[in-house]
């Protein structure tokens, strides 16, 4: 029987969480290393072409390498020819779009390391759980965002399991200064 699970679960154009927002960048960094290259961005791209074309958005272009040009130019901002997460929490449509938010608030070194003091209200070198969590809810308070306690959770949970890479339930410096 051909049902909705010989489909690719990944792209659906519709609003993303966070969390499946962060299934969709694991499936496709396949090697981890932060980016999606080579294979994986032509099966990335593959994948995103079928569900435009799912949801009736066409492009001008039937030429596989001319779409994926065009694709790179528009939202491949620093041009280094791989998608970084930033670059796709712009492509798809992610809830609140709170990884943007995020990014954008740790930008530069010295506005990183200004939060980063700020946050770590115990002074272990760390950022636990729960100073994620204050720090996040500022940054959607800063965004005027609106936020309950369970999409909060989320965020939390979902910005470790993306950052955390010894799995110890905190963030180091090293840890963070990838986001």
């Amino acid at each position: 029987m051909a049902g909705p699970q010989q489909q690719p679960p990944y792209l659906h154009l519709a609003e993303l969480t966070a969390s499946q927002f962060l299934e969709i960048w694991k499936h496709f960094d396949a090697d981890g290393n932060g980016y999606i290259e080579g294979k994986e961005l032509e099966n990335f791209f593959q994948e995103l072409e079928k569900a435009r074309k799912g949801s009736g958005m066409m492009s001008k272009s039937d030429n596989f390498g001319e779409k994926m040009k065009e694709f790179m130019q528009k939202y491949d901002k620093n041009s280094d020819g791989k998608i970084e997460m930033a670059e796709l929490a712009q492509i798809l449509p992610t809830e609140e779009n709170f990884l943007l938010c995020f990014r954008q608030h740790v930008g530069s070194s010295a506005e990183f390391m200004e939060a980063w003091r700020k946050y770590d209200t115990d002074r272990s070198g760390y950022i636990e759980a729960n100073e994620l969590k204050g720090f996040l809810s500022d940054l959607l308070k800063k965004a005027n965002r609106p936020y309950d306690e369970p999409k909060l959770q989320e965020y939390t949970q979902t910005i470790l399991r993306m950052f955390d890479l010894n799995g110890d339930g905190k963030l180091g410096l090293s840890e963070m200064s990838r986001a």
